[in-house]
């Protein structure tokens, strides 16, 4: 085993992937070929990573959770417990459809909550929230709160993960870190 990275020794992981230094994987969980884990990643209890998915630096994936091929995580998302990603948007178990997985792109800082459903051919924005329970069906804008059974937009969260209220001008501050954020057209900047 790659001494740069620590695995369960009731981990499987299957060859061929690549695992960044720093990084864990604990009880029960499944690396299958050709994924690609960057480093100090933290992969919980009992998780499937499906072959081919590329995992970014600093991912935080909880227990009971399924990654199938098809999905990219960039640096610093979080995965909530439990949560569920698909790959293929009409499946039915006589019909072969392995070559029609959707991709799926997390962008950086994104947090998923724990039981959320993330319906393939999507991009999460950056920094956007996923509340626990929601079932996604269609791309979420960098910075949105998002929540419910379909999915829909109550607003907005900082980098820290705090929800945003705006002044008539269209400004919020983040009460932890006092990062300042631009609500314009619909949209979400920080203020540099």
């Amino acid at each position: 085993m790659d001494s740069s990275y620590f695995a369960h020794e009731t981990a499987v992981i299957d060859p061929g992937c690549e695992i960044g230094a720093g990084s864990k994987i604990w009880h029960f969980s499944h690396i299958m070929t050709g994924c690609r884990i960057g480093t100090s990643c933290n992969i919980g209890q009992n998780v499937v990573v499906s072959p081919d998915v590329v995992l970014g630096n600093n991912v935080k994936v909880q227990n009971n959770v399924s990654i199938y091929t098809g999905v990219i995580c960039e640096d610093d998302v979080f995965l909530g417990p439990s949560m569920v990603f698909t790959n293929v948007v009409n499946p039915r178990s006589a019909v072969n459809r392995k070559s029609e997985y959707a991709k799926t792109l997390v962008r950086r800082g994104v947090s998923i909550g724990a039981n959320a459903t993330i319906v393939c051919g999507i991009t999460l924005g950056e920094f956007c929230f996923i509340g626990a329970g929601a079932v996604v069906i269609r791309d979420v804008k960098p910075y949105a709160l998002v929540v419910g059974n379909p999915s829909k937009q109550i607003g907005w969260m900082s980098e820290f993960g705090h929800r945003l209220h705006f002044n008539d001008q269209g400004v919020a501050v983040c009460p932890e870190s006092k990062e300042k954020y631009q609500l314009r057209d619909d949209q979400v900047a920080k203020i540099p």
